[in-house]
């Protein structure tokens, strides 16, 4: 641990004080101790700590922890970026969770464990001097480099953006990272849900370890297990060694279960015992293995619909939403359209060794006026195909653009008993009465999402 700032202790046990005082003054710039915390007020003034560790429990009770709630809500309405964590010998998974979402960036339980409490608040002071940092240089400058990292990952894979809703995003991110916390990002297709998992990995304790991601709807029933737990030799035909399953790849790291509302009923049962016991068995073993690891789960499905219909366990959503995130559809941006579509300009054009033309007032109103059905991914894709096929951008400033505006055409005489153009223009109208959620689309045209997504891309081949 090396990074530098100012703690603020408070807690009633002058022995905890003690402890935590020599504990962390090699590692930190200054600390300041207090019994009563009616003198949090004097010290956020007075010392302007970048980490406050907060027990929860006083005078008033043993054990409920109220008190905690209670100052850490006083401490958040003084600084509304305060960096607190929360403390206390009665922990329990329900109040840990109330915690997180009450504004604590972590939750650490007595007695603790030396050096995941020196890793703890190392995290929570990089985020407080990283996220002040941040805001003096937007363009990173001045931050560490692991949040560098994080930052240029994030711009790199589309998760640039200045609008509310993606400013929010990124502030809620940066607070959940540091974490264990179980995270579930919703959001159409095509908005950038894998790149909000790869960030909160990237700004995490377990940042130095696998990213494991799973797309769960790509996952035939029949491998599931195979695949996930892994397997013993000669567990079955093809078995000709032994093997870990994606999970084991993930101790120590982070799972990303991506399209998590496409699993059967069983499979739902098997992942909520993977996640509540927190260890799996290979197929052919009975030895169970404990794996550490850090879930996040993506879907574009409504999971509360689907428990009220009785395709989805209440149990399994609620294990994995204990922090909730919603990534905006592209539509509902504004101008960060041009902001992302400048941004793949310049790294397409570099890509293909071309020069990076600028947006006319023309093509930029083609850009915000389209309702971009494939989002963030789909404008990735119509930058990329101008770029090569015009790199003057002359096939956006037309009418119409994007390979699906360009193959919607009228059904003539001719063309009415053409299979191919009655499919294509089926796809576009179950897109558009969809509003975008190509799942849906997919569930009006009978086929499955994975069938759209290679008709989609057929179509756009041709359209180029």
């Amino acid at each position: 641990m090396e990074t530098k700032g100012k703690i603020l202790i408070v807690d009633d046990n002058e022995d905890v004080l003690l402890s935590l005082n020599m504990l962390l003054k090699p590692h930190v710039e200054a600390i300041r101790v207090v019994k009563r915390p009616e003198r949090i007020d004097e010290f956020l003034d007075s010392f302007e700590p970048d980490v406050i560790l907060l027990d929860m429990n006083f005078r008033r009770d043993a054990s409920s922890g109220e008190e905690g709630f209670y100052w850490l809500a006083h401490i958040l309405r003084r600084d509304p970026k305060a960096v607190v964590l929360l403390m206390t010998a009665y922990f329990d998974y329900d109040k840990a969770v109330r915690a997180i979402k009450a504004g604590a960036i972590d939750f650490i339980p007595k007695p603790w464990e030396k050096e995941r409490l020196l890793g703890i608040v190392e995290s929570a002071l990089q985020f407080r001097l990283g996220d002040s940092a941040n805001a003096a240089n937007a363009d990173g400058a001045g931050l560490p480099p692991e949040q560098k990292d994080a930052k240029r990952s994030a711009d790199e894979s589309g998760f640039l953006g200045s609008c509310p809703e993606i400013l929010k995003l990124k502030r809620d991110i940066v607070q959940v990272a540091p974490t264990d916390a179980t995270v579930l990002i919703t959001g159409e297709n095509g908005t950038g849900k894998d790149v909000a998992a790869r960030f909160i990995h990237a700004q995490s304790k377990r940042r130095d370890r696998a990213f494991e991601a799973i797309d769960l709807g790509s996952i035939p029933e029949s491998l599931f297990e195979a695949e996930l737990f892994g397997y013993e030799k000669g567990a079955f035909t093809d078995a000709k060694a032994a093997k870990a399953g994606r999970i084991e790849q993930a101790d120590g790291g982070t799972l990303f279960l991506d399209e998590v509302g496409n699993l059967s009923p069983e499979m739902q049962h098997k992942l909520l015992t993977v996640i509540e016991k927190r260890e799996v068995s290979r197929l052919g073993s009975t030895r169970r293995k404990k794996v550490d690891v850090r879930i996040i789960a993506a879907t574009n499905a409504d999971l509360q619909r689907r428990v009220h219909e009785g395709t989805f366990r209440q149990d399994l959503l609620y294990r994995l939403n204990t922090i909730e995130l919603h990534m905006p559809p592209l539509r509902h941006r504004g101008d960060d359209i041009l902001l992302l579509a400048r941004h793949f300009l310049s790294i397409f054009a570099k890509k293909y060794g071309r020069a990076v033309p600028e947006l006319t007032d023309e093509i930029s109103h083609n850009l915000l006026s389209y309702p971009w059905p494939g989002n963030v991914r789909e404008l990735q894709h119509v930058i990329e195909r101008a770029i090569i096929m015009d790199p003057t951008l002359e096939c956006l400033a037309g009418k119409s653009f994007g390979f699906l505006n360009a193959n919607i055409k009228p059904l003539t005489e001719s063309s009415s008993l053409n299979l191919a153009a009655l499919e294509q223009n089926a796809i576009m109208r179950a897109i558009a009465i969809s509003d975008g959620n190509l799942s849906q689309a997919a569930d009006m045209l009978g086929i499955t999402r994975y069938a759209l997504y290679r008709k989609i891309s057929k179509m756009e081949l041709k359209g180029s």
